[in-house]
């Protein structure tokens, strides 16, 4: 979800505003989603890397991630949507924390789109927590640290209960991954718009997933 801040920028606005406009194209993306049948959307919060910004700006996004918290869980229950928030939680203030697990708790039993929230997330760091405690589990089972596969690894990745990843949008026109479920995405089609993200709303999403319904996916063979 990238370009809050350009957007902000463009109409000489704080860039604070871009984040709340970002949160309102949330709501859209998300309930649109569902409507569409979408099994599984992951949505880049937060990554690893955003605490090098500035720290009044850090502040006012987890401000706003507790206040979506707050407004949005009645929404998500109503729209049988299961919300889970994946990534470290070194870092996040306790009553954060605290407010993350009742989320968890009170979508816990609803059966429709699972939404993931990547806070304080980083996709190689990822990648180590899996491996890390993969290795702790052949250790307890007294396996050798050579004998798994990519199964193994997969099975403690933070997305071990998601269906498997199809497609990736980035918007504003960045052509890269940043970092964001690359261990997922290995055979994920890619869809970049130039449209920022508080622009972004369900014409431009049936535009992502048209092009992803127009591809040929060989999956390397």
């Amino acid at each position: 979800m990238d370009g809050n801040g350009r957007w902000a920028k463009k109409r000489n606005l704080p860039k604070i505003m871009g984040h709340r406009a970002g949160g309102d194209t949330v709501d859209r993306v998300v309930e649109a989603s569902a409507k569409k049948g979408i099994k599984a959307l992951t949505l880049y919060s937060f990554s690893t890397e955003n605490w090098k910004r500035p720290q009044n700006e850090v502040n006012a996004i987890m401000e706003l991630f507790k206040e979506l918290i707050i407004t949005k869980i009645g929404k998500l229950c109503s729209n049988n949507i299961r919300a889970r928030v994946i990534g470290r939680k070194d870092g996040l203030s306790h009553e954060l924390i605290q407010m993350i697990k009742e989320l968890e708790e009170k979508t816990s039993t609803n059966t429709g789109m699972i939404l993931a929230l990547a806070l304080n997330y980083g996709g190689r760091q990822e990648i180590v927590d899996a491996a890390k405690s993969l290795f702790a589990q052949l250790a307890g089972n007294n396996r050798r640290h050579d004998d798994f596969d990519v199964e193994d690894l997969d099975a403690h990745m933070y997305t071990k209960d998601f269906p498997p990843l199809d497609l990736v949008i980035r918007t504003s026109g960045e052509m890269r991954l940043s970092n964001f479920l690359i261990w997922q995405a290995a055979y994920a089609e890619i869809y970049v718009t130039d449209v920022l993200w508080p622009d972004f709303n369900e014409h431009e999403l049936d535009m992502a997933l048209e092009s992803f319904s127009s591809r040929e996916r060989r999956f390397g063979g």
